[in-house]
C-alpha cells in the first residue's frame, strides 16, 4: 500500500492546487516514482488511499494503470484516516502474505528486497526501515534491532515498550515497512498512525528494524527537500 492521501501542508502554496502525490520530480509525479520503485522490487499489486484532490490522484492512477501498473484505490474522501486507519480501511485488499507499506513522498535508493528478506528471516510482526538522520522524533531501538520505544528530543516526551531507558539507539523511521497480515487482528477503525500502533504492540510482539545509513533518503515534504531531490536525481 502506498499512502498518498496526505494534505502536504508543508509544501505550502504548491499543494493549494495540487495534491502532494502529483508533485513533479524531473518529469514524473512522486506517485509514479513510488509505484515504479515498489513494482521494481516485486510489490506490483498496489493499493493507494486518496483524500486531498482525490479526483486528480485517481486520474493519475488511471494513467499509470494504462502504462501497465496494477493499482487500486481506497477512498478516504470523507475523512483522512492517517496511515493506521487508512490501512485498516483497505484491509480487504490484502491476502495472507506479508506486504509493503510505503509513503508516497519518499525518494530513496533503499533495496526493498533487503527489507523483505530481513522480515522473513526475523519472523516478526513488522520490519521497519530506519536511518540516522537529523530530526526531533526518533524510534528507540535495542541492540538486536527491535523497536522498544519512541522519543521527542525537543519536548522530552518518551514512550517505552516494556524496557528501561538504557542502551537504546535513536533512529528515524524511513516510512517503508513490511507487515504481516496478522496486524489486522490488533487494529480497529479510526484515525491513528502505524507508529502509535507499533508502540502499543512492541512490548508483546517482535517488531524489528533495518538500518540503512548508506545511500540517499529524502522526504519531499517541503519546498527545500523537493529542490534537493530534483537536483540529486539529475546527477544520477
Amino acid at each position: 500500500m502506498i499512502f498518498a492521501a496526505g494534505l502536504g501542508k508543508r509544501l505550502g502554496s504548491i499543494t493549494e492546487s495540487l495534491p502532494k502525490a502529483l508533485v513533479d520530480v524531473n518529469g514524473k509525479t512522486v506517485l509514479q516514482r513510488a509505484v515504479e520503485k515498489c513494482s521494481f522490487y516485486g510489490f506490483d499489486d498496489i493499493i493507494i488511499n486518496v483524500h486531498h484532490f482525490a479526483d486528480m490522484v485517481e486520474d493519475e492512477v488511471k494513467r499509470l494503470n494504462k502504462m501497465g501498473f496494477r493499482i487500486s484505490v481506497s477512498n478516504e474522501r470523507k475523512m483522512l484516516l492517517e496511515n493506521g486507519g487508512g490501512l485498516f480501511k483497505a484491509r480487504e485488499f490484502f491476502d495472507s502474505n506479508p506486504f509493503l507499506l510505503y509513503n508516497v513522498d519518499i525518494i530513496s535508493d533503499l533495496d526493498l528486497n533487503n527489507l523483505f528478506r530481513l522480515h522473513l528471516e526475523k519472523k516478526g510482526l513488522a520490519t521497519l526501515a530506519v536511518r540516522h538522520r537529523p530530526g526531533k522524533r526518533f524510534l528507540l531501538i535495542d541492540n538486536e534491532g527491535q523497536l522498544r520505544g519512541w522519543r521527542n528530543i525537543s519536548t522530552g516526551q518518551q514512550i517505552l515498550a516494556g524496557v528501561e531507558d538504557t542502551g537504546l539507539s535513536e533512529l528515524a523511521f524511513s516510512s517503508m515497512h513490511i507487515v504481516e497480515p496478522e496486524i489486522f487482528n490488533y487494529m480497529h477503525e479510526g484515525i491513528y498512525s502505524m507508529i502509535d500502533l507499533y508502540l502499543k504492540l512492541a512490548s508483546g510482539h517482535r517488531i524489528y528494524t533495518l538500518k540503512h545509513d548508506e545511500g540517499y533518503w529524502i522526504d519531499v515534504g517541503t519546498p527545500e527537500s523537493l529542490d534537493l531531490v530534483r537536483n540529486l536525481l539529475k546527477k544520477i
